[in-house]
């Protein structure tokens, strides 16, 4: 294949559909790990393709879902500063604090942009030498690449005024959470294509080896999660578990070497790091190593680090694990929408409540509730 259309052919996606129907009956829970997926599943209404006993289980890949109230505080209590300038990506703006979000305080007066790379916020701290700029790190092994790189020509070009707030996570230790909560009884995963094209496929091998399942690492297209989908049933109907690539025109065994290089050498792991839902997860979350300290907003701040529960009308933290749908939570659609959202995954495009809500998935919830 050579152009984007040829991945979103309906003609085929029907033919896979009615494949993935033929191989079982057998009720089947599948996860799609990243919130890519899930945005791509409900676009393109794969939900309403796959046979009925195929259910897909949104997991807690959304890097902005998964930041809990307090790291969004600490966030907040940098960003107020009177000479600090914070950048960040631009769904980080509306995630909401306990009491705030970063929009609302650009609002007040603090001065937060929005930026498109970390590069970004390194120039803007060259044409500000008389300010601080922060820049608001998040994500998976997907964009923390871009975060190591930065930080290496800050160090290079003698930047001072330059220092980041990691936020910084890592995929396997989260999937490690998933597999052992009593909560979810999974039958297979879609892995992150994104994240896999810098880690590699060879590092979710403890899936099949320690937990029994079978893992498909997928690219993000229609026909992708469909072929992701049939190479799972046919794992589980043929009794086998492996970890395979269906992703593999991006995507190698050993990922990116450049990539982990940087990684390895900028941060390190934290002993524990929060997350929204899945409480805190050991050896899950980057800060930068002794190395680079001076870059680390984190210590030259001294942020609070307060812990806060989500509050008790929103249901995002069982979303986030899978063990509930959006549509369950009763803010969903009412209190909570993409303008004015309780919790963060209404916010990304990348977060199942905001995929449900985009995507006309309403409707979908009334013939259920009927």
């Amino acid at each position: 294949m050579k152009f984007i259309d040829e991945y979103r052919q309906g003609d085929i996606a029907q033919k896979l559909a009615e494949e993935i129907a033929k191989m079982t009956d057998k009720p089947l829970k599948i996860m799609e790990v990243c919130g890519g997926h899930t945005h791509t599943i409900f676009k393109y209404g794969i939900e309403d393709l796959l046979p009925a006993n195929i259910t897909m289980i949104h997991g807690p890949g959304c890097p902005v879902c998964v930041l809990p109230i307090g790291r969004v505080d600490d966030a907040i209590s940098i960003a107020v500063r009177p000479e600090v300038i914070f950048t960040t990506y631009g769904d980080a703006m509306r995630v909401p604090g306990s009491r705030t979000s970063l929009l609302d305080a650009k609002a007040s007066g603090a001065d937060i942009r929005m930026v498109y790379s970390p590069l970004d916020s390194l120039k803007i701290a060259k044409q500000n030498p008389e300010k601080q700029i922060v820049f608001l790190a998040l994500g998976f092994e997907t964009t923390s690449p871009s975060t190591a790189l930065t930080i290496l020509q800050a160090a290079k070009d003698d930047v001072k005024n330059f220092s980041i707030f990691c936020n910084h996570i890592t995929i396997v230790p989260a999937l490690k959470a998933l597999l052992d909560s009593p909560d979810l009884q999974l039958d297979g995963f879609l892995g992150p294509g994104h994240v896999s094209t810098v880690i590699g496929t060879r590092v979710y091998e403890f899936v099949n080896t320690e937990y029994g399942k079978p893992l498909v690492v997928s690219g993000f297209e229609p026909l992708d999660i469909l072929q992701s989908v049939y190479m799972i049933v046919k794992q589980i109907v043929e009794n086998r578990v492996e970890i395979e690539n269906q992703y593999g025109r991006v995507v190698s065994r050993s990922g990116n070497q450049k990539a982990l290089e940087a990684l390895f050498e900028v941060f390190e792991l934290r002993d524990y790091f929060e997350w929204r839902g899945l409480g805190s997860i050991a050896h899950s979350g980057m800060r930068l190593n002794k190395k680079y300290a001076a870059f680390d907003a984190e210590l030259k701040y001294n942020v609070p680090g307060h812990r806060i529960a989500d509050p008790k009308a929103c249901q995002c933290g069982e979303i986030l694990k899978g063990v509930k749908k959006p549509w369950e939570c009763k803010v969903f659609g009412t209190a909570c929408t993409p303008e004015t959202p309780i919790g963060s995954c209404m916010v990304s495009s990348e977060g199942a409540c905001a995929a449900y809500y985009n995507f006309g998935r309403l409707s979908k919830i009334a013939q259920r509730s009927a």
